[in-house]
């Protein structure tokens, strides 16, 4: 979906759809799984279906859906077996911007909610999965109060942490790697 795609809408309400497409694409479990899987290496629908254990056709259409949005996009096309195969990859630099808020009871504030929940979804599958014996690993769970510009600081750190973990997750199964979760989700509450 491009931001020029739609006559008539201005352009803070199709930066607005464009958002809620994304969100309510990522707001899925299998979809966010792609994702991760995509952010260490171009992978063809195939390739991503062996390794989440899906049909050819569900993982085609899960890319095809993140496809539509934007999300993901195509990093080359590969003859395989007398077929072309497009690879798929998945750029940290390409996530939704989720900085301004929402209207309140917008479809986007909705689409987030959704969004936080399928991430909820995915650390409850992930949990059933942590190694006996693994290395120490990190847990906050927090509800606090801070101050706003302490707030920002906070939230760049962890931006950078992000994006540093993204850059240099590697393909699925390369020697010499180990399989991690990280699950970042922060954001400000309305007080009770």
């Amino acid at each position: 979906m491009s931001l020029g795609a739609e006559p008539g809408l201005g352009r803070q309400a199709r930066i607005e759809r464009q958002a809620t497409a994304e969100l309510r694409a990522m707001a899925h479990p299998v979809r966010l799984r792609i994702l991760s899987l995509l952010t260490g290496a171009p992978l063809t629908a195939a390739e991503v279906a062996r390794e989440l254990g899906l049909t050819h056709a569900n993982a085609s259409y899960h890319l095809r859906n993140l496809l539509a949005t934007g999300t993901i996009e195509i990093a080359g096309e590969e003859r395989i077996r007398g077929a072309t195969a497009k690879r798929y990859r998945y750029s940290i630099d390409r996530e939704p911007d989720l900085t301004e808020p929402p209207p309140t009871g917008s479809v986007h504030e909705r689409q987030r909610r959704l969004l936080y929940d399928a991430v909820a979804g995915e650390l409850r599958r992930r949990a059933k999965r942590v190694r006996p014996r693994a290395r120490r690993g990190h847990v906050t769970d927090a509800e606090l109060w801070v101050d706003p510009a302490e707030w920002e600081a906070i939230k760049s750190t962890v931006d950078e942490l992000s994006n540093r973990l993204h850059r240099g997750a590697k393909p699925p199964r390369t020697p010499g790697t180990i399989l991690v979760n990280a699950t970042l989700v922060m954001f400000e509450m309305e007080p009770s």
